[in-house]
């Protein structure tokens, strides 16, 4: 099993300095790169250009460059071409699907932010000792980084990353471990169901309440993104608008990642089978298809998109996607099973008599039984139904 421990790295000035030029660096051999492919294609004879083709050049290159390509990792400069091919792997599976393209674009310093190295060893050295209180990561041209670790990294190290966010710098190191440690058995089954107005309900009838962290900083981005458009572009009190805007998400999303490891950790804590949806959140946060007014030509009826929009802003601030990935992870390596079900039906289904009907749902938060008159929390009445689901299919699967 892989896990990833992200550390706060403590550089010093001049390492920071170093740490920005090999973020500069790399962003330009990948943007060298895609310009390449795209004289490439563009060309009358339409040639591909791959990765292991621009991998070979990377010699000459370092060659040709040693103060701003030479003095880097080899294999961090593979990672991030190989990066670039990833992106037009990805760019052509959608194409091929009939979505959005999306084709590789250029990046600037403002959007890249990560450097890969494949090995440990390899340009990079994690250099963590039980008896040494201070942890270290050396980095190819670089040096030794002080690293804030504040858990251990259990497993053999793979792969080190460094990432920049705002005006902090981290590590994130990736380790593989040989066996799970479970945690001890409770004997405890539950369902969960997703919500807005709480964010989860579970089939023994507990609410946690939707924390809506993005609701709650809405008014501080709101009058930090005006107080960005009124600043001139290429300006310092634009540059500094900009880190306060930032900054003010990264807080959100730490909060929400808060919230749902907290949450998840919990849940895995207490219970040996997990039982959720199976959310399609994409489909689920999609904006209306226009409505045209054949009365009218080049007018539109109204089709809800305001309110829709409201809903899909409730949607992303309650992060169900992450929550989910992390439920899933936290689950695997303390030997706990959760299981997707189908969510269809499942806050219209009576738990008493199984009787299936719109109308058993007369509000939001009431389910009331059209047939055996059974009342009880719609949310709640959903997780028991997820649950059963969950126990059902379990039982189906081959041992």
């Amino acid at each position: 099993m892989i896990r990833a421990y992200k550390f706060l790295m403590r550089p010093t000035v001049r390492q920071g300095q170093a740490l920005g030029e090999m973020l500069r660096d790399h962003c330009s051999l990948y943007n060298a790169a895609l310009q390449e492919r795209r004289d490439a294609y563009r060309h009358p004879s339409k040639t591909s250009v791959t990765y292991g083709m621009q991998s070979a050049q990377l010699k000459d290159i370092r060659g040709f460059d040693p103060e701003r390509q030479g003095r880097w990792s080899f294999s961090s400069q593979q990672a991030t071409l190989r990066r670039l091919d990833k992106a037009f792997a990805a760019f052509f599976r959608r194409v091929k699907a009939g979505q959005k393209a999306g084709y590789p674009r250029f990046r600037g310093m403002g959007r890249f932010d990560t450097v890969d190295f494949p090995k440990d060893g390899d340009g990079c050295r994690w250099d963590s000792t039980e008896h040494d209180p201070v942890t270290r990561v050396r980095f190819q041209g670089v040096g030794h980084v002080r690293v804030h670790q504040h858990r251990p990294v259990k497993g053999r190290v793979r792969t080190v990353s460094v990432t920049r966010e705002g005006k902090r710098w981290y590590v994130i190191v990736t380790a593989e471990q040989a066996e799970v440690e479970p945690l001890p058995a409770t004997g405890s089954v539950v369902g969960i169901d997703m919500g807005i107005a709480n964010f989860l309900a579970d089939s023994g009838g507990e609410f946690v309440p939707n924390p809506r962290h993005g609701r709650k900083a809405a008014a501080k981005l709101e009058a930090a993104q005006q107080a960005l458009s009124r600043c001139k572009r290429g300006s310092k009190r634009r540059r500094k608008a900009v880190e306060t805007v930032a900054r003010l998400h990264r807080k959100v999303r730490r909060q929400r990642l808060d919230h749902a490891h907290k949450t998840a950790l919990d849940l895995v804590r207490e219970h040996d089978f997990i039982a959720h949806e199976d959310l399609t959140i994409r489909n689920m946060s999609k904006t209306p298809a226009p409505k045209p007014d054949l009365d009218k030509p080049g007018s539109f009826l109204p089709n809800g998109a305001a309110r829709k929009a409201g809903l899909n802003r409730s949607i992303a601030d309650a992060g169900w996607g992450v929550f989910l990935a992390i439920l899933n992870a936290k689950a695997e390596s303390a030997g706990r099973e959760v299981m997707a079900v189908d969510p269809r039906n499942t806050s219209r289904r009576c738990p008493e008599c199984g009787h299936t009907a719109k109308g058993n749902r007369p509000a939001q938060e009431k389910f009331h039984c059209q047939e055996c008159g059974h009342q009880a929390h719609a949310d709640t009445v959903g997780a028991l139904n997820v649950l059963r689901a969950g126990l059902v299919r379990r039982e189906a699967q081959p041992a």
